[in-house]
């Protein structure tokens, strides 16, 4: 006799078992044997990881017949996904955050350009981790190298519990308000309407993102190029208003009129913009899909950083041609009322813009979510389902369902927006931690290959100002921060529970290998080959 989980062990050592193809007879059964397998090393032997420390699994295109994500992602579409991440509702409806504490244009436009300038210092520390640890998860994937399982489970926690479903609901909810305030032209948008189209947005996008890589990256690309262009159009409109010479706010005798130089004030100011310029990191998370990454990660990151920078800084001066400091205060869509001043009867070209904007962003959100929550299934941190693929489509369609059920849970919220300002100072911190494991990479471990190495000012630099960004953080809103971190520390039981705890009992052990097994037969997919 033998318990079912030594049986399961039996069967996958048995010549010619195979992960479960989309057919029946027994490869149902092989399915369930290899699920069982996987389990079974996620939750009592150390998992079994598809990229050793050190090395990378990426770092060579894999066999087309073998198991594993494909490298589909070229450089455009790396470009494309930062551009689209980093570029959302934000630029469009409220980049009055900047200004509201500099109260100039002129130091406004500044505070622009040095956000900017401060993100490329970050990517570029990012593209010499993402090189020297070519794996896919972003800073969970970083932070657990450096600092062990523990961080990184907090880190995966926050990410999968707060903030990545509720910043592509609250996306895809500002996509359904624009999307429908044509219906209603004269009254705010009904709040059940916006929610219903809201998650249909969000079913809809991750049924494109099931069913191909290539569907997902090309909605990525084609909505990234919607953003430029109707930035493109606004930023034209500002220069021919700067041609009919009409803005004498923007002199440089005016400009600077009213300038706040309070520290605090500026410091403020310096957030909001950094806040806008999110995203620059998210191509970390999918380097493993990334076609010759040593190449097209750090390409993807000098190209499309400056394009940013440059088209934020224009945008809003585009902005400040047409709308005085009290009437971008006021506005409640800036980029609408400066359409309406300048198109007329085409005004309404803005606010689809707007809508389409969001729906790439939720679309890039959900991408690299999905990789995030599947690196950590595949460290075992998170149920083995969530590490597993589709065999014909080759995409995470476990964990892909999963990021659209905990996002698709905040449309019963009524106040998401309080839940993010807990996690004001996380992003940084978490950023902060990874580039100090990128000094310590090169102290501990000097012999791995960097195809890309940046000054050794930059990443020092960057982590300062991360530390007072932090220590703004908790001067600024000491109660939300509290608060966060006592929801980040929740997780410690969760992972001693969950991962540290080996010697689980065996129903428990049955239970776990039933689900899966049943899960895996009802998606059809299987555990990716290391």
């Amino acid at each position: 006799k033998c318990c079912p989980r030594d049986f399961f062990l039996f069967m996958t050592k048995l010549p010619g078992v195979q992960a479960a193809g989309p057919g029946g007879g027994n490869e149902a059964w092989n399915a369930m044997a290899k699920t069982t397998h996987y389990a079974a090393a996620s939750q009592g032997d150390p998992p079994a990881k598809a990229v050793s420390n050190g090395t990378s699994a990426s770092s060579h295109r894999p066999p087309e017949d073998s198991m594993q994500l494909k490298k589909e992602i070229s450089l455009l579409n790396g470009v494309c996904l930062i551009v689209g991440n980093m570029i959302g509702s934000g630029i469009f409806v409220s980049p009055k955050g900047v200004l509201m504490y500099s109260d100039s244009y002129g130091l406004s436009l500044v505070i622009w350009a040095v956000g900017g300038l401060f993100s490329v210092f970050g990517a570029l520390c990012y593209a010499e981790l993402g090189t020297t640890l070519a794996k896919s998860g972003g800073d969970y994937a970083y932070v657990l190298e450096v600092y062990g399982p523990l961080p990184a489970f907090l880190k995966l926690w926050v990410e999968l519990l707060i903030i990545r479903p509720s910043s592509q609901y609250i996306v895809a909810y500002v996509f359904a308000t624009y999307l429908l305030k044509p219906l209603f032209p004269t009254c705010l948008v009904p709040d059940q309407a916006a929610k219903l189209v809201a998650c249909l947005c969000v079913l809809l996008l991750t049924a494109v993102n099931c069913y191909s890589v290539k569907a997902a990256t090309r909605v990525q690309d084609a909505f990234a190029a919607a953003k430029l262009l109707a930035l493109t159009l606004i930023i034209i409109l500002g220069f021919v208003q700067l041609g009919r010479g009409d803005v004498v706010n923007l002199n440089p005798e005016h400009s600077f009129e009213g300038t706040n130089l309070e520290v605090g004030k500026i410091v403020l100011a310096l957030y909001s913009g950094l806040f806008a310029y999110g995203g620059w990191n998210y191509l970390n998370f999918v380097t493993e899909e990334m076609i010759n990454p040593y190449r097209n990660l750090p390409l993807a990151i000098i190209i499309s950083l400056p394009i940013v920078t440059l088209v934020y800084v224009l945008t809003n001066l585009a902005y400040f041609t047409t709308l005085s400091v009290d009437e971008m205060l006021a506005s409640e869509a800036v980029a609408v009322d400066f359409g309406n001043y300048h198109l007329g009867v085409m005004a309404w070209i803005i606010p689809v813009f707007v809508g389409l904007s969001c729906f790439g962003s939720v679309n890039g959100s959900l991408f690299t979510s999905s990789r995030l929550f599947f690196v950590g299934a595949r460290e075992g941190h998170l149920p083995s389902l969530l590490s597993m693929i589709h065999p014909r489509l080759f995409t995470p369609l476990p964990s892909l369902i999963f990021t659209c059920i905990m996002t698709l849970l905040y449309a019963f919220s009524n106040d998401i927006f309080s839940v993010i300002n807990f996690f004001s100072f996380f992003n940084w911190l978490c950023v902060g931690l990874a580039i100090i494991g990128m000094l310590w990479l090169r102290y501990k471990k000097p012999e791995l290959e960097r195809p890309i190495k940046v000054n050794l000012i930059l990443p020092i630099f960057f982590i300062l100002a991360c530390v007072f960004l932090i220590v703004v953080s908790f001067w600024m809103t000491p109660v939300e921060c509290a608060i966060g971190f006592t929801i980040i520390l929740s997780g410690v039981p969760v992972y001693y529970i969950g991962v540290w705890w080996q010697n689980k009992p065996k129903w428990l052990l049955q239970l776990i290998y039933s689900t899966t097994a049943l899960c895996q037969k009802l998606m059809e997919v299987v555990p990716q080959e290391s």
